[in-house]
């Protein structure tokens, strides 16, 4: 990687911001986070891999952040890791799409309240769990979604006034497992991600009718798709709510174990049209050009 300190245009600049499209140059600087890192391991999935922007921030003493930014079928996602400072400056050039869905770890929030309305800001656990402490739910009647049962998906995620989209690719290209009560989907618990190529899938979308809860119903769907998704993956990991002490509890008793605290929330992008950025993009292009790379300040 080029020293930009030896370059004339980074004489008054703090960070360079460069895009990375080398897999195994991104891999190395998210393994020593697996856990927190997993949905962003994930996307190095090379039928994954084209839908994400990887966009690496270097300060000047070697200070670095990873930003991502990926679409899929489900919606945006943006997901960092490193240095605050150097994060910032990579947000104040890329701060990606107006919606998206964030996952950032606790040091992080300051910078990310400077360019996006936090929709969620409480504290989430990152839990994972593997072959070896997987302890599966006693009871069955859990059943593998596919295709058809899309109406029943979208109708049960609905249920309290939340719009869905889910196709039908969705079932069949993640892991979704639903408990039936009478004919009806109640429980469903699903993915946010899942990549054979990694060995790795991010468990998410768990919910059950109102009329159905405290029956452990969520707990048999989701032991049913994690167990499942153990067969193939080395990781296996979810989100939830610190002082959501229920859940936690469940997702202890089928073997997760918590690895780090952050934050996963919906954000928004306070600069609506973005004009900002791109200005300041033009300008950085315009310092950086003779290194091939964006620099900028602070």
């Amino acid at each position: 990687m080029t020293a930009v300190s030896r370059e004339r245009p980074a004489a008054s600049a703090s960070y360079t911001v460069e895009r990375l499209r080398d897999r195994e140059v991104i891999r190395a600087l998210l393994e020593p986070e697996r856990p927190y890192a997993a949905y962003a391991l994930a996307q190095l999935d090379p039928a994954l891999f084209p839908a994400n922007d990887w966009l690496l921030s270097t300060g000047a003493r070697g200070d670095q952040a990873l930003l991502v930014h990926s679409r899929s079928g489900l919606g945006n996602a943006l997901f960092a890791i490193g240095d605050p400072a150097a994060l910032n400056a990579a947000l104040r050039l890329h701060p990606g799409a107006r919606f998206t869905f964030g996952s950032l770890r606790l040091e992080h929030k300051r910078v990310a309240e400077k360019h996006f309305f936090l929709a969620r800001p409480q504290t989430m656990l990152r839990m994972s769990v593997t072959r070896e402490s997987f302890q599966p739910a006693e009871g069955t009647g859990a059943v593998r979604l596919t295709t058809g049962d899309v109406g029943m998906v979208n109708r049960l995620y609905s249920i309290e006034g939340g719009p869905t989209s889910y196709r039908g690719n969705h079932l069949e290209e993640g892991m979704y497992y639903g408990v039936f009560v009478g004919g009806d989907l109640v429980s469903v618990a699903g993915t946010h991600v899942v990549s054979h190529a990694e060995r790795i899938a991010v468990v998410g979308n768990v919910f059950t009718h109102p009329r159905h809860r405290a029956r452990g119903l969520a707990t048999i769907a989701t032991s049913a798709t994690t167990r499942t998704l153990l067969e193939f993956c080395d990781l296996v990991a979810l989100t939830v709510e610190e002082r959501n002490d229920p859940a936690v509890k469940i997702y202890r008793k089928l073997g997760y174990e918590t690895q780090c605290k952050l934050h996963e929330t919906p954000l928004i992008r306070k600069e609506p049209l973005g004009a900002v950025s791109f200005v300041r993009r033009i300008i950085a292009g315009w310092r950086g050009r003779r290194v091939g790379k964006e620099v900028t300040g602070k």
